[in-house]
Formats: structure tokens, C-alpha cells, sequence
């Protein structure tokens, strides 16, 4: 697979597959441990989990900027690696739940938050804008698809087992501490809390589900007598043990930082060759530099229509790890999956996590094959028409989960109920595998192959600019993730993915409409 690609895509892949783990490692606990560490309901965590993602990829853009100016596109993402490796640290360290002071320690965490995010800008476009650089060379340009599709394949295999180590830290914790893991506890805890401080009672429902649920997960076989120790100590627990998750990630940014530095030199230099292309232009005549000049205006007038069109897809993809994991933690049937290590037992609704990069890895070799076999026959669909196809997909991966939400009680809904009787309408876990599984082929089709358009497309001058505002068109459609938060809680599930069909199917239609031109332009 790798012998007719450059030298250094391998070593490149290798040090973004260390980062993207310890990244998923905190992408597949975040919104819980925001809920759960500081009782947040899930549309105000959304806001913070929006900010932060949206925050990641606008700072790819400021970090596409500094490398342009500086070329120095190494030394950046080297400094990125190691910021990104102190922001999981601040999160790391283990602060008191109940939090003594809401303003300072959710202050504490979305300052790590923002320092991840910066590092991220720094290391992820310019990466991407190395990578890019390498297909450059006439001898591998035609491969250029093929490796950023193997490059990404990469970075998903961190990801397959990231959310598996966040899961199985959490849990030992609480073994270790005489407890289960249960997914509805912490938000109980937090509505007991607040009742007892605003001097009322909890709603009767809602203190027999605690009650019950507290007694269930109590290992050390004593009922619960004292139900005020109890919640403070569960919620204690249970987030030191998500902490105990984040120093995982900081081991996992030390890897990818000796696998970048020990490859540094095998790696191409964006920056120079920018400076080569400036010289070659002085050479020309007047007449080229005008044609030149309306090729790049084309040029970016293509790539922003494309980074309109994401913009769609990333709204809808990254729900996953915010509307789709609050659906997995209260309408999924959970007790299904259950791991037991002995010293640990992996459960939870953030194991959904892997399912998307494990289909990432497993299916980006078939996709491959089968474009490469079109490709032979003069039938290979070109780029935009892929991203096109792959808008398609992902409205069908949400007509399918919409279909199975048709029967599904409403979040408010789930609190008049009794555990029985929210157990009984918990569906299986095979339709997040089967959404996961569509929703794959639809990013498979999009994000490695937009990628690649973009360095193929972006004048060479404008490469790390370029891959910076690809992940800046992410930006805007990561803001936008809370609007899953406020539709989960407020209409019917079914309506909530209804949203998600009607955004990426007008996408596909609109990207569709393009095809013919992008395809001229990319020529």
C-alpha cells in the first residue's frame, strides 16, 4: 500500500495518529464530563462544546497564516504538539467534585480547552499542507487522492481505540472506589444538589430513580442511607476518573511528538517551495503573471464554494460527539455492551466513539479499491462529484436514525418516567453502529478527498492559507453544533435528525450544481 507513495507519508500519518488518539480520547468524554463535572444541562454544554470545536479550526487559520509568514512550517507544528500536550495537562490535574467554584473551575477547563485548541491550529492545516506537499512531485501526483485517503485512515486508527482507554480509566476509577458506572447517575446527582440547596425536594420520579440507581451501583452491597454523602462522593469519582482519562491523552502527545521529531527531516518544506514558486514569477512576462493571477482567482472562488459547502457536513458529522452521544447515554439499551477486564469494564455511551474510525480504517482499503478499479475503466467519479455523493450519504445516515426515533419519548419526557420504563423503550445498539457505519461512507467520500482537492487546487503561495480555511469552513459548522443541544432537548428526536437530512441533502443538491465547473477548475 505504501511502497508507491513518498518516503515520508508514513511518518507523517504515524505523528498525526498519535495526536488525533489522545485528541478522541478527550473528544469522546468531553460533553459528558462537562455535564457530569459540573452539572450543566446539555444546550449551555453545547455552547462550550461548540465554542471548542468551532475554536479548533478557526485557529487553523491563524495557524496557517503564521506558517505562510514564517516558513517555518516544522517549527510550527512542533510548537503546536507541545501546546496542545499542556492543555491536556490543565485538564488532567484532579480538582474537587462538587466543584467548590463554578466560575474557577470551568474557567480552569475551557482556558486547557483553548490552549488545545491554538495547538491544534498550529499542528493540524500545516500538516495537512506537508502532506499535500509531497504529491506535489510529478512522480506521485497522481497518487494524490489515494494518500490522503491513507492518511487519514491513520488517523482513525488512534481513534478506534481512544474512547476504549478513556472508558476503561473511567470505570477502574469507580471500581476502585466501590462503584458501577451508570450513564443517567451524574445528571440525577447534579437535580438532587440543586434541590437541596434551593431548600425543595427533588421531583418523586426522579428521587426513586436515584434511589434505585444508587443502591444498584453501590458495589460494597450497604443500602444507601445517607443520600447527600452518597451523590457528593459518586460525583467525585466519577470525574476523577474522566481526569485520570486526560493524562492518557498527554502520554499520547509525547508519542507523536518523538515520531514527528525523530522523521523531521524526511519531511518536505511547504515554505520553501512557496519562496521558489515567488522567485520563478519573477522571471515571467507580463502577460503570464495577468493569466496567472486570474487562474488563482478561480482557483479560490472553487475552494470556497467547496468550504460553503462542508460547512453542512461537519454541522451534521460532529453531532456525534455531542446530540448523538447524549441519544446513545438515554435512548440506547446500553447494558448490552459490557467488557469486563477484570480490573475494569468497558461500558458506557462514549464506546460509540470507535465505531466511526473503526469504519474508517476497515473501510477506507475497500474504498480505495473500488475507486482505483473505477479509475481503470475511465469511470472514476472526479472529487467534487465524490463530496457531492458523499453529502447524499450522510442524509441517508440520518433518515435512518430518524426512522427508529419515530416511537421515542422526548427528553423532558424520560424524567416522568420510571427506570423500568425507560429501560423498556431503550433501543439497540445496532442502529449507532448502522448510523456510524453510513455516516462513515459519507466522510470517506468527503473530508479525506476535500483535502486533497484543497491542496491540489490551492495556489502554492497560498497552501498552508488554503488548508487553514478548509478547517476554518469546519469552524463555522462546529459554532453551530449547540442547535443538536436545543432541538434534543426542546422537539421530538425524530424532528432533531430531520434538521440534519434537510442540511446535507440542500448541500448535495447545491454541490451537485457545481460539479461541471469545479471540475474545470481543478484540471
Amino acid at each position: 500500500m505504501f511502497n508507491k507513495h513518498p518516503k515520508g507519508l508514513v511518518a507523517a500519518a504515524l505523528a498525526n495518529m498519535g495526536e488525533r488518539f489522545g485528541f478522541y480520547i478527550m473528544m469522546a468524554i468531553l460533553t459528558l464530563f462537562i455535564s457530569a463535572k459540573f452539572g450543566l444541562s446539555e444546550t449551555t454544554t453545547g455552547y462550550i462544546y461548540s465554542a471548542f470545536y468551532a475554536s479548533i479550526y478557526i485557529l487553523a487559520l491563524a495557524g496557517g497564516i503564521i506558517a505562510d509568514k514564517t516558513k517555518n512550517f516544522k517549527g510550527t507544528i512542533f510548537a503546536g504538539l507541545v501546546l496542545m500536550a499542556i492543555g491536556y495537562l490543565i485538564i488532567a490535574i484532579p480538582t474537587p467534585t462538587p466543584v467548590p467554584s463554578l466560575p474557577l473551575y470551568l474557567g480552569l477547563t475551557c482556558l486547557g480547552l483553548a490552549v488545545i485548541a491554538f495547538g491544534n491550529g498550529l499542528f493540524k492545516g500545516n500538516l495537512q499542507a506537508l502532506v499535500g506537499q509531497m504529491y506535489d512531485d510529478p512522480k506521485y501526483s497522481h497518487l494524490r487522492d489515494a494518500g490522503f485517503q491513507i492518511f487519514y485512515m491513520f488517523i482513525n486508527v488512534g481513534a478506534v481505540f481512544a474512547p476504549f482507554i478513556a472508558i476503561g480509566v473511567r470505570n477502574w476509577w469507580l471500581k476502585a472506589n466501590n462503584f458501577d458506572y451508570d450513564a443517567t447517575l451524574p445528571e440525577l446527582c447534579h437535580q438532587y444538589r440543586e434541590a437541596m440547596q434551593g431548600g425543595a425536594q427533588m421531583a418523586p420520579q426522579a428521587m426513586e430513580n436515584l434511589t434505585v440507581l444508587a443502591n444498584k451501583v453501590s458495589l460494597s452491597g450497604e443500602a444507601v442511607t445517607d443520600m447527600g454523602a452518597f451523590v457528593n462522593n459518586y460525583l467525585d469519582v466519577f470525574n476523577r476518573g474522566f481526569h485520570y482519562a486526560f493524562m492518557a491523552a498527554i502520554v499520547a502527545m509525547i508519542i507523536s511528538l518523538v515520531i514527528y521529531l525523530s522523521n523531521k527531516n524526511t519531511f518536505p518544506d511547504p515554505g520553501k517551495k512557496a519562496t521558489e514558486s515567488k522567485a520563478a514569477k519573477a522571471t515571467v512576462n507580463k502577460e503570464e503573471i495577468q493569466m496567472n493571477a486570474k487562474e488563482i482567482k478561480q482557483r479560490i472562488y472553487a475552494l470556497f464554494a467547496v468550504f460553503g459547502i462542508v460547512i453542512f457536513f461537519w454541522l451534521s458529522f460532529h453531532q456525534n460527539g455531542y446530540s448523538l452521544t447524549y441519544f446513545a447515554r438515554d435512548y440506547v439499551d446500553l447494558s448490552v455492551i459490557n467488557i469486563d477486564l477484570g480490573f475494569t469494564q468497558i461500558k458506557g455511551a462514549e464506546i460509540f466513539q470507535s465505531v466511526n474510525p473503526f469504519f474508517v480504517v476497515t473501510l477506507t482499503p475497500l474504498i480505495m479499491w473500488i475507486f482505483s478499479s473505477m479509475k481503470e475503466k475511465g469511470k472514476e467519479p472526479s472529487t467534487p462529484m465524490k463530496i457531492a455523493i458523499g453529502m447524499g450519504i450522510a442524509a441517508l445516515a440520518y433518515i435512518f436514525l430518524m426512522v427508529f426515533s419515530f416511537t421515542l419519548p422526548t427528553k423532558d419526557a424520560l424524567s416522568t418516567m420510571t427506570a423500568e420504563q425507560v429501560d423498556a423503550i431503550r433501543v439497540t445498539p445496532w442502529i449507532m453502529i448502522g448510523l456510524y457505519f453510513i455516516l462513515t461512507v459519507a466522510e470517506l467520500f468527503i473530508s479525506p478527498l476535500g483535502l486533497s482537492f484543497v491542496s491540489k487546487v490551492a495556489p502554492p503561495h497560498l497552501q498552508g492559507l488554503m488548508q487553514g480555511c478548509w478547517l476554518a469552513a469546519t469552524a463555522v459548522g462546529n459554532s453551530l453544533l449547540f442547535v443538536g443541544g436545543i432541538l434534543y432537548t426542546t422537539v421530538p428526536i425524530w424532528a432533531c435528525w430531520l434538521v440534519f437530512v434537510g442540511a446535507t441533502g440542500a448541500s448535495m443538491i447545491v454541490m451537485l450544481s457545481m460539479v461541471k465547473w469545479l471540475e474545470k477548475v481543478a484540471k
